[in-house]
């Protein structure tokens, strides 16, 4: 048994000294921060002095008020990640900014990156204000940063840190494209007789390269957002509506382009009991025999009953003509004669369905 306690307690000690090892540091030892600078080789008298280079040569002129050794920061600046659609980084820049390309025709962009703005903001419970009138820089209210400190009974929160931003928008003159800056304006490390406003140059670089990811990311979750409502939008919309052709004949005015029509018109045939006998390409006509489907036994046990037109059985001719980026569809019989506007309000249902491909566009 302690055995068994020994080897739990070495696991928490290594494991302690594992989470407390500082990542802003680098690994190993720092010996070569108390190295001084060789003398220059002393030649004596009467000697050639040997052939030298300075290829190598560190120079000592250097800034020697920068921090050395353990106080260097290892860590990897923070990088603008544009993962929203149509977002662009600056190459050879450190600022937190990014660029917008338009993307959705029907929204002006710079609204919306605003709107994108405040909904971030809002949902970290932080008010964002409008600086200027033309609604171009915009500053938020404070974030602040608590952590838990002490043991149980004893534990409390403490204020680590707090910091507020400013965001500043650019747009370009034909409004397609807007820039986004983000800039650390104010910050506060603890709180009371402890309170320091000065912050390391790199973790300053982080906040705001942290604030102005995340703004990306509520973007990218807006344009998912509207290409969902597209998708229910477009689900919902209805394709087939009846009206007439040119000729006053009652007809299905079907919103797809006649072409891409007239080219799926054999699979709207094959599901629905129709077989094509002949075709007029140039006057875009099908001919067609209409044998009405019947659910087969296995069909009939699980209820998937194939959709069945009310037509009689025989013979009738689709033509297809195109009408200002729409199809108008006519129906006629063996003899020529379109089918009526009663025919095709009854057969209405099975037909919309049918002629709106919403599956296969």
């Amino acid at each position: 048994m302690n055995r068994k306690i020994l080897y739990f307690s070495l696991l928490s000690v290594a494991i302690t000294g594992c989470s407390a090892v500082n990542n802003k540091r680098a690994v190993g030892d720092f010996d070569y921060a108390q190295q001084q600078q060789a003398p220059a080789l002393k030649i004596p008298a009467g000697l050639q002095k040997p052939k030298t280079s300075d290829t190598y040569f560190v120079s000592d002129q250097i800034n020697h008020q920068g921090p050395i050794g353990a106080d260097v920061d290892v860590r990897a600046p923070s990088l603008v990640l544009p993962i929203a659609a149509s977002t662009r980084a600056e190459n050879n820049s450190a600022a937190a900014r990014v660029w917008f390309d338009q993307v959705l025709d029907n929204e002006d962009l710079k609204t919306f990156i605003s709107q994108a703005m405040k909904s971030q903001l809002a949902s970290d419970n932080v008010e964002l204000r409008q600086v200027d009138s033309e609604g171009f820089v915009y500053e938020s209210d404070w974030y602040h940063h608590d952590a838990e400190i002490g043991t149980w009974p004893f534990k409390d929160m403490v204020r680590i840190e707090s910091m507020r931003f400013r965001f500043t928008l650019e747009s370009k003159a034909h409004g397609r494209s807007v820039a986004l800056a983000v800039e650390l304006i104010d910050y506060q490390k603890g709180q009371q007789a402890g309170t320091s406003k000065d912050i390391d140059i790199i973790d300053q670089q982080r906040a705001e390269m942290n604030m102005l990811n995340e703004v990306i990311a509520q973007v990218d979750y807006q344009y998912r957002l509207k290409q969902q409502e597209n998708r229910l939008m477009r689900a919902n919309q209805l394709f087939v509506n009846l009206g007439e052709n040119s000729a006053g004949e009652a007809a299905y005015i079907v919103e797809i382009d006649a072409d891409l029509l007239w080219a799926n018109l054999p699979l709207f045939f094959e599901d629905h009991g129709f077989t094509i006998s002949d075709l007029n390409e140039s006057t875009k006509i099908y001919y067609v025999d209409y044998q009405r489907p019947e659910a087969s036994f296995w069909q009939s046990i699980w209820g998937e009953n194939p959709p069945v037109i009310d037509l009689s059985n025989g013979k009738y001719q689709f033509q297809v003509t195109a009408n200002e980026g729409r199809s108008i569809v006519t129906l006629y019989d063996e003899q020529g004669v379109a089918l009526s506007a009663d025919t095709l309000q009854k057969i209405f249902e099975v037909m919309e369905a049918g002629l709106s491909f919403k599956e296969a566009f």
